[in-house]
């Protein structure tokens, strides 16, 4: 399953950190973001909760980039 979710994020250097944060995720089988329209599309491996993985996703690009922002 692929969602797209909202970002707020200030500059393309963080948003490659978000990035990355995702993809490093338990239940995500691949991340991308993009600066340009704000946007993340999450890619779930087989079987996991969206929801949960998400607040996974928020957490750990919070890590990276206190400033950024997943909207879910």
């Amino acid at each position: 399953m692929k969602k797209t979710y909202k970002i707020d994020v200030d500059c393309a250097n963080c948003a490659n950190k978000m990035e990355d944060a995702a993809r490093k995720t338990n239940g995500v089988k691949n991340a991308t973001v993009n600066f340009m329209t704000l946007k993340m599309s999450v890619e779930f491996e087989d079987g996991q909760d969206p929801k949960a993985v998400m607040q996974e996703v928020r957490a750990n690009c919070k890590k990276v980039e206190d400033d950024c922002e997943v909207f879910l």
